[in-house]
């Protein structure tokens, strides 16, 4: 059993460091085998899944190199919102299952991002995803069938006219592209990629937690992108890879598991035979499959606080077998100190307190042992040797208390996200790591789209007052400014921007990859704007060809007859900002060849 670790942030050069996993509760690493099936929290098959209950649930979306996701979709019970340039996104007040809350993340070219938690009554949820890209493992003919491999040993084997339209049912025998992905059981980002918090169903209904020994995720595409699915009466074939380290526990066979997208837990259904250092197994359908040992669990749940019992957020939280400290669960803390989830029953374990997953040195470390009911161990409390509160105060660029808008701190690698008070004041407190007690903070002032320069500073125990920070010098301001035959339209102020390379593949892009600009006024369907232009060569002061510029205020389908520049003004980094101008004619469609007049000023944060 392997560590979970943390990964990389890549936003900006001050966000390099690591980011932690993980949900609200915690999720198992490798149990021993000695657990077997028989009655879960709660002792009946009878598990609640259908109470629901009011929350809020807050967290940070990564794409595959553990930069921030901007503009990612992010759906939590009826609730849809999107995340923001830090990839953080929040839902307030939302109606979710109290045992099976379930957070969906999706963002075109990825497979979706699915995190379940257990939350409570006035509690919060708190989750980090990791997005895992979609990459084809090859193509096959529906009519022929056969298999695709990746190199890391997992093989997909399709039948023979076996294959159907996944919206129509039809039988589908045209070229197959198979995108699949191998969810490694021993990887440091487990806890980032996997969906769900593995928990299951078993055939008979009842619900434990999960051992995983491998999982994959699998979509088939037809040659239009239409979603295809294995047809009734036939099945494929799946080979997992199973790692080294995992190896010697690995059961001869092991239940197969498919993933319910829609209530957030595993369901069982087959199983997987160990051959040499893989397991082999038929299945159904495709989405998320998963090599999983069932076992007993409870519910546990503590309050990480501080001397005067004020809530420590966003600590880490570790959990080991005290027979076996490489079997752990990890989990963050809420808003309110608050972490919960399910551990092993009648088990001696290990309570631990971290700052992050990178620091060697606990904070708190406690025994406690389960039987077969829940445990709550009450407030658990971190010395002052090990907090450190930091306080300040943020003005805007006339020198006023910024009254809307964050800081966001860098501790270690780990984002934090703290608000700012409406006097302009801001406290975070936060678990000293002895190794490391470095950390950077920056401001941003939402009402006037200006962020502070990122500040370093150094943490001791008990107060670190950071003084003022100016959210000044540095613009967030998003914008697609046009006119059309001197009409102005604007979309800024909450509207979502996005930007894509079209026709780009891996990391080197063809000369004919094109830049694409996005804006979409937020609930406001007659206010979209897009522009394309070349992306060889650009840089600050470029000049780029106009390839398309498309507004819902131009009705028929125009074209660009003179050729069009666009100048960039501005080409940061990832995590920057591209923008840049354009003037120039189109022509509308034939018989009319209505001539539009127009101009565009764009500035969109970069994301790639």
């Amino acid at each position: 059993m392997q560590r979970y670790k943390i990964g990389t942030v890549g936003y900006k050069s001050w966000m390099t460091a690591s980011l932690l996993i993980i949900l609200l509760g915690f999720i198992g690493c490798q149990k021993e085998l000695s657990e077997t099936g028989g009655p879960i929290f709660p002792p009946t098959s009878n598990y609640d899944l259908t109470s629901r209950i009011s929350t809020t649930i807050s967290g940070f979306v990564t794409d595959e190199t553990n930069a921030p996701m901007m503009n990612a979709t992010v759906q939590v019970g009826g609730a849809t919102t999107t995340t923001d340039d830090y990839g953080y996104f929040e839902v307030k007040n939302v109606s979710v299952v109290k045992n099976a809350a379930v957070v969906r993340v999706e963002k075109t070219g990825y497979f979706p991002g699915i995190k379940t938690l257990i939350v409570a009554t006035n509690k919060a949820g708190f989750v980090r995803v990791k997005m895992i890209r979609k990459q084809s493992a090859g193509t096959l003919n529906g009519a022929s069938g056969g298999t695709v491999s990746l190199l890391n040993g997992l093989r997909i084997t399709l039948p023979a006219n076996g294959i159907v339209n996944a919206a129509t049912n039809a039988p589908y025998t045209g070229a197959i592209t198979v995108n699949a992905f191998w969810i490694d059981p021993s990887a440091s980002d487990l806890g980032l990629t996997m969906p769900g918090d593995l928990r299951g169903v078993r055939s008979s209904g009842t619900v434990q937690t999960l051992t995983t020994y491998g999982m994959v995720a699998v979509e088939l595409n037809g040659s239009a992108g239409e979603k295809l699915q294995i047809a009734s009466g036939f099945t494929a074939r799946l080979v997992v890879p199973l790692p080294t380290a995992l190896q010697s526990t690995a059961p001869a066979t092991i239940p197969l598991w498919h993933f319910n997208e829609t209530t957030g837990l595993w369901e069982e259904e087959g199983t997987a035979t160990k051959n040499g250092n893989q397991y082999e197994g038929d299945v159904s359908h495709f989405s998320f499959w998963n090599c999983d040992v069932p076992a007993n669990f409870v519910q546990f749940n503590c309050t990480v606080v501080d001397g005067a019992n004020a809530p420590v957020r966003q600590a880490m939280v570790k959990i080991s077998r005290a027979s076996n400290p490489y079997d752990y669960r990890i989990g963050f803390t809420d808003s309110l100190g608050y972490v919960s989830g399910a551990v092993p029953a009648n088990t001696n374990l290990i309570l631990e307190v971290f700052s992050s997953n990178t620091c060697g040195s606990a904070a708190v470390s406690q025994n406690f042992s389960t039987t077969t009911a829940d445990v709550s161990l009450g407030n658990i409390s971190i010395p002052a040797a090990n907090l450190g509160n930091l306080v300040g105060n943020v003005i805007s660029c006339t020198a006023t208390p910024v009254t809307s808008g964050y800081v966001i701190i860098n501790q270690g690698g780990v984002l934090h996200r703290y608000p700012i008070s409406s006097t302009g004041t801001f406290t975070a407190q936060v678990t000293i790591c002895p190794s490391n007690t470095t950390a950077t903070i920056l401001a941003e002032d939402l009402n006037n789209s200006q962020q502070s320069t990122p500040q370093t500073i150094t943490l001791v125990a008990g107060n670190n007052n950071v003084g003022t920070l100016t959210a000044c010098g540095v613009s967030i301001a998003e914008f697609i400014n046009y006119t059309i035959n001197g009409t102005p339209y604007a979309l800024s102020t909450n509207s979502v921007f996005v930007q894509n390379i079209l026709g780009g593949a891996g990391t080197t892009l063809p000369a004919t990859a094109l830049q694409q600009i996005y804006a979409s006024g937020v609930n406001t369907q007659s206010i979209q704007a897009s522009l394309t232009f070349t992306n060889q060569g650009i840089a600050l002061n470029s000049v780029q060809e106009l390839r398309s510029f498309q507004a819902q205020q131009l009705n028929d389908s125009s074209s660009i007859t003179t050729p069009i520049n666009v100048n960039i003004t501005e080409y940061g980094a990832v995590g920057e900002f591209i923008a840049g101008n354009f003037t120039g004619n189109l022509t509308g469609a034939p018989p009319t060849n209505t001539i539009y007049s127009i101009t565009c000023n764009f500035r969109v944060r970069r994301r790639l």
